[in-house]
């Protein structure tokens, strides 16, 4: 992996700096308003060793995603940590090669331009903007813009909102789309996902809205097993794709791997096994989605 291999000497000696630069995220991811991370400044974790030649691989996730990025202990889990690990699998790395770094919202381009890390699996959208400083592998997944409710309510989408009493985190995309796709919700804005999900529980608000992925990764958590379920009517798309610097010559290859992935069923496995708990199956009309593209 040339783009990996010239940078595992300096990955060392910029450990130190990764430390101090991730420390927490004061804005939501921007694609989905995701919250902010809680990680401290102890921002990368050593998965192992490495393997016998001594080089190895260093991954950006998000570590505060319950079912898609969760870091806990020095383990981390999540739809897209095993995305991860299984594209690292077929790149020729084996899993104690991999060092994770967490990577915000807010740092993912610079990790990426700075060389800290080398590639990134972190609910990452593809936008035209962040394709002028970084390029992207994939998209892997496609996710939408959704509701989670109650079991038993009675919202099936957007237009069940009006006067409804819903949560968002503050100035995230899904709080805007919102305001303007239904102007007569009574949209209540939280820090972060993780307090929209207590009210929700609590019963003082009536539906909460961002991503499929990151609803369902919430309802899959044992205290909320079988409370909750995502309303399956999405009203955007987001490419979530595999964050690389622009010098990478990976891209292609890594394509190659998702799309491997999702012809032998290994990427329908991952979003049960980590996911499915909560009801959730990618939407047959957005996936699975043809990897490439992006690359350059």
């Amino acid at each position: 992996m040339s783009s990996t291999s010239f940078r595992v000497a300096a990955l060392a000696a910029a450990t130190a700096l990764v430390l101090s630069a991730c420390g927490g995220d004061d804005g939501g991811d921007d694609d989905t308003g995701a919250p902010a991370g809680d990680g401290g400044s102890d921002s990368t974790t050593d998965a192992g060793a490495g393997g016998g030649d001594g080089e190895g691989i260093t991954i950006g996730i998000k570590y505060d995603q319950p079912g898609l990025g969760l870091m806990e202990g020095s383990e981390p889990s999540g739809m897209d940590v095993d995305v991860a690990k299984a594209v690292a699998e077929k790149l020729g790395y084996s899993e104690d090669q991999i060092t994770w770094a967490e990577s915000v919202s807010a740092q993912r381009e610079t990790l990426l331009e700075t060389g800290q890390v080398d590639m990134i699996f972190a609910t990452y959208s593809i936008t035209d903007a962040r394709k002028e400083k970084v390029q992207f592998a994939g998209p892997y997944f496609v996710a939408g813009q959704d509701l989670l409710v109650a079991e038993d309510s009675d919202i099936t989408g957007p237009d069940d909102l009006d006067g409804r009493l819903l949560c968002s985190v503050t100035g995230s995309t899904s709080a805007e789309n919102v305001k303007e796709d239904v102007p007569g919700v009574q949209l209540q804005e939280y820090a972060s996902y993780s307090e929209c999900m207590e009210q929700l529980a609590g019963g003082t608000i009536e539906a909460l809205t961002t991503d499929d992925t990151i609803l369902a990764g919430f309802a899959a958590q044992d205290q909320y097993a079988g409370q909750f379920k995502v309303v399956g009517s999405p009203f955007s798309e987001e490419l979530y794709g595999v964050g690389l610097p622009k010098e990478s010559e990976d891209c292609e290859a890594i394509n190659d791997a998702i799309n491997e992935l999702w012809e032998d069923g290994s990427m329908e496995q991952i979003v049960e096994d980590n996911l499915g708990a909560a009801g959730y199956t990618p939407n047959a009309d957005l996936n699975p989605p043809e990897a490439g593209g992006h690359c350059g």
